[in-house]
C-alpha cells in the first residue's frame, strides 16, 4: 500500500504531519482516543472530539492516545457552542499539554484562533459559508474545512459539499478540506481532482470498531440509505437556537412530518429517555448514544451524513482507511491523462 498511500499524498500531509490526506472528524464523545490513534496509525490525521468535555477528561484522552501513537493529532473544540468559563480551562489545559493543533467550529471567533496561534499552534476550522471560510483565514486558520449539507452531526451552512469547497477554492490561500457525505474513496478523489488538498470523514468513521458511539448507532449507520437522513433542529438541547443536525430518520423526526426545522429549545419539554454514567440524558437534546448508553436509544441522535449508504459494516478504523485510499488511488489512476498523484 506504500505506493498508493505516496499517490494521494498532498501539501496538507506535510503540514498536519500525516501520510494520506484523510482528517478523522471531530466527533464529539465518538471521536476518543482509540478511533483517534487507530486513524493516525493507519496514516490518517486524527482528532480528538472534545466538545464541552472537563479539562481532566481532555487530559487523560490525550495521555491515552499519546501512550498509544506519537502520530500527530489535533483537539477539537466548539468556542461558541461552549460556556466561556470552560472554554478557557479547555484551552488552558490543551495548551498545558503542548497541544500542536485544534480544531474549531461554528461562529468564528478570532480572539480564540489568536491566542492559540501565538503558542505556535496549528488551527483547522470549519466553516459553513463562504464568508465563514474568509473569517476563519482572515483569523489565522492554516486550514479550511469546507462543511457540506450533506454532512452528519451540526450542519452550519446550506450549501453542498462540492459547490462550497468549489467556491472556497476560488479566493483561499490555505489548503481546503472537503467534508460532507464522503464515505469512500470515490469522494476522497473527487476532492483532490477538485483542486482540495483532502477530505474529513465522520460517518464512515463511526462505524468502526474503535468508536466510542453505542453499537446500536454503528449497526443503524451500516444498515441505512442516505435517503433516510433528516435535517433538523429539534435535537437542539443544550445548543443555541437554530443549530441543525442530520440524523438517521427515527420516531422523533417522524412525528414531527414536515415540520423538521423551527424549534424552539426554550418551549421544548425536558424529559429522560436515557442515561449514560448516571447523567440523564433528555429527548430533543444533542446527545447521541455512546458505549455505556441506557435506554431508550431509538429516540436519541443517531447522526450520520448522506454518504450513509456507502457505509455498510462495522470495521476496524484501519480497513476503513484502507479501502478508501485504494479505491481512491484506482479512481485518480483512471482519469484520461492522469495519474494518482
Amino acid at each position: 500500500m506504500r505506493d498508493t498511500v505516496a499517490g494521494l499524498r498532498t501539501p496538507l500531509c506535510d503540514l498536519l504531519g500525516c501520510e494520506v490526506p484523510v482528517l478523522l472528524a471531530g466527533m464529539g464523545g465518538v471521536a476518543r482516543w482509540e478511533l483517534a490513534a487507530a486513524v493516525a496509525r493507519a496514516g490518517g490525521y486524527a482528532m480528538l472530539g472534545m466538545v464541552r468535555e472537563s479539562p481532566d477528561l481532555i487530559a487523560a484522552e490525550i495521555a491515552a492516545y499519546r501512550a498509544a501513537t506519537d502520530r500527530p493529532f489535533a483537539v477539537n473544540v466548539i468556542p461558541s457552542a461552549t460556556e466561556p468559563g470552560l472554554l478557557d480551562r479547555q484551552l488552558a489545559r490543551c495548551l498545558e499539554l503542548d497541544v500542536r493543533a485544534f480544531t474549531f467550529f461554528w461562529d468564528v471567533m478570532p480572539e480564540v484562533v489568536d491566542r492559540v496561534k501565538r503558542t505556535g499552534a496549528l488551527v483547522l476550522h470549519q466553516v459553513g459559508t463562504v464568508e465563514a471560510a474568509r473569517q476563519a483565514e482572515a483569523a489565522g486558520a492554516d486550514v479550511i474545512i469546507t462543511q457540506g449539507i450533506e454532512a452528519g452531526g451540526h450542519v452550519h451552512g446550506r450549501i453542498g459539499a462540492f459547490a462550497l469547497a468549489e467556491a472556497v477554492l476560488e479566493t483561499a490561500k490555505v489548503p481546503v478540506v472537503v467534508s460532507g457525505g464522503i464515505g469512500s474513496g470515490r469522494g476522497l478523489a473527487a476532492a483532490l481532482a477538485l483542486g482540495a488538498q483532502g477530505v474529513q470523514c465522520g460517518t464512515a468513521f463511526l462505524a468502526t470498531e474503535e468508536a466510542w458511539a453505542h453499537d446500536y448507532h454503528k449497526r443503524r449507520v451500516a444498515a441505512a440509505e442516505g435517503g433516510e437522513t433528516v435535517l433538523t433542529d429539534v435535537f437542539v438541547l443544550n445548543w443555541p437556537k437554530g443549530a441543525a443536525v442530520r440524523v438517521i430518520g427515527n420516531s422523533v423526526t417522524g412525528a414531527l412530518g414536515d415540520n423538521l426545522m423551527g424549534h424552539d429549545p426554550a418551549t421544548l419539554p425536558r424529559e429522560a429517555i436515557a442515561e449514560d454514567s448516571g447523567q440523564p440524558l433528555l429527548r430533543y437534546s444533542t446527545d447521541s448514544p455512546m458505549r455505556h448508553t441506557t435506554g431508550s436509544l431509538e429516540e436519541m441522535a443517531l447522526y450520520a451524513g448522506q454518504g450513509v449508504g456507502l457505509v455498510h459494516d462495522v470495521v476496524p478504523a484501519a480497513e476503513r482507511l484502507r479501502r478508501m485510499v485504494e479505491e481512491a488511488a484506482a479512481c485518480l489512476a483512471a482519469l484520461p491523462g492522469r495519474e494518482a498523484r
